[in-house]
């Protein structure tokens, strides 16, 4: 799945978080790094994946692992 032209940038704090859960694989440790509740991140997560229009990540046996969209935007 592709990632869809964006009409707006996403938020710097979104983009803070999508960092953080994709090096760390958690939720938890990446609102832990950025002194936030996992809630915030998990908010802020969503509010990125509705903005691209693509998930970004599986829970898989209690941790996270990045889509194949969400692998190549990490990167970028």
């Amino acid at each position: 799945m592709e990632l869809r032209p964006l009409s707006r940038l996403p938020s710097l704090n979104a983009l803070r978080c999508f960092e953080a859960a994709a090096r760390s694989g958690s939720f938890s440790r990446a609102a832990e790094e950025l002194h936030l509740t996992q809630s915030a991140v998990s908010r802020q997560l969503a509010g990125l994946e509705a903005l691209l229009g693509v998930r970004l990540f599986l829970r898989v046996r209690q941790r996270l692992v990045l889509t194949a969209a969400a692998a190549s935007y990490a990167p970028q």
